[in-house]
């Protein structure tokens, strides 16, 4: 399910006038910043992720661009407009939040259309609007009923439609499907990305969930501390983190810490504390000081395994395996190296027999297939 962006489509992306702008922006909560410094362009018709941990301040950008919360310095833009002085009914945005925020004495129907009615459209606007927004979330038939009577997916559904029944120009999306299980959360995924293409508006999403930004997005900004670390597509970002901490918070991966001890025109060595040495195919932002203290990224699913030495002349190491974990699809391995390290490696469930635990086992990874970032 994960979007993929061509060359093409990045290229027309880039020629979008911007929606969102957020320039140099700060927000301090007891005098310590939540928001450090944010610059950010989220262009028309993007679907665009703020992925973060808890406490990194990805709710509080969200609520910067609402106008929740007042920026203490720097500017929200919409648009191209400031945002300074405009309070949140007058922003061109709508909000669509985690705990739904339905009235609950209120009907579906009623729901969706509180907005319009305090706004004083036409009972006939009004009706047409309410109806259309009923069938983009496909919840037609369920217009008379009230919010206990709905399950979490449906309550979401009508939370997205009184969202979208005002017409913004930007839908924000504050950890939408946080509260649904897992395979709700699956099916509204695809709900969400086909809302977004057909309705071709601005998706600003607020996520913790790697999966849920890497799957929907067309970019996404992971946030650490108040700050930007990445922006990127979803393959930029998983593929190629500029950081230790992107490439440890979006999927898994295993990190090893060293510096660098050789270098040439096709490859850097790094040797790790342990005396692990690893090579590495240089990339145009690959770091090359010998001596340079560096990190090296090798997703699990990267590391190949062999019951007898394969004939490789780098990144092969002799192990044992220490634990099996049956996935369903997939089975993760934890392999101890002989130098001490442990490493995990994703390898799709061929329905073989699984080897037992203690089994002498190497593991190997092509110079290709990791990423030296600098420390």
């Amino acid at each position: 399910m994960a979007q993929t962006v061509t060359q093409n489509q990045r290229e027309i992306m880039a020629l979008q006038p911007l929606d969102v702008e957020l320039r140099n922006v700060f927000k301090f909560f007891n005098q310590e910043p939540a928001v450090n410094g944010i610059d950010l362009d989220v262009r028309q018709g993007e679907f665009f992720s703020i992925l973060g941990p808890s406490g990194c301040g990805k709710t509080t950008i969200l609520r910067l661009i609402a106008g929740f919360e007042k920026a203490d310095a720097g500017k929200v833009l919409i648009q191209g407009q400031s945002m300074t002085n405009v309070p949140p009914y007058r922003r061109p945005v709508n909000t669509v939040f985690q705990s739904y925020a339905l009235f609950n004495h209120l009907n579906v129907w009623d729901n969706i259309a509180f907005g319009l009615r305090l706004k004083k459209f036409r009972k006939s606007e009004i009706a047409h609007r309410v109806q259309e927004a009923l069938s983009l979330v496909k919840m037609e038939s369920l217009r008379s009923r009230f919010p206990r009577q709905l399950s979490g997916g449906q309550q979401q559904r009508v939370a997205l439609a009184r969202a979208l029944v005002n017409r913004p120009s930007v839908v924000l999306l504050d950890e939408p499907l946080g509260a649904l299980d897992l395979k709700l959360r699956k099916e509204m995924q695809v709900e969400l990305l086909n809302l977004h293409k057909n309705l071709e508006l601005t998706f600003v999403m607020v996520t913790h969930d790697q999966e849920e930004a890497l799957s929907l997005s067309d970019r996404i900004a992971v946030i650490n501390q108040g700050k930007i670390e990445q922006i990127g597509t979803p393959s930029e970002i998983y593929e190629f983190p500029r950081s230790s901490f992107v490439a440890d918070f979006i999927g898994d991966t295993n990190l090893f810490s060293g510096e660098i001890i050789e270098v040439d025109a096709s490859n850097i060595q790094i040797e790790t504390k342990t005396g692990l040495k690893i090579v590495v195919t240089r990339r145009e932002d690959t770091p090359t000081e010998l001596s340079q203290a560096v990190v090296v990224s090798v997703r699990p699913e990267k590391i190949q395994l062999s019951l007898y030495p394969p004939n490789l002349p780098t990144n092969c190491y002799e192990g044992r395996l220490v634990n099996v974990m049956y996935l369903g699809t997939h089975v993760n391995y934890v392999v101890e190296l002989t130098n001490g390290i442990s490493i995990n490696v994703l390898q799709p469930n061929t329905f073989g027999g699984l080897p037992d635990p203690n089994t002498p086992i190497y593991a190997w990874w092509a110079e290709t297939d990791c990423l030296a970032i600098c420390q």
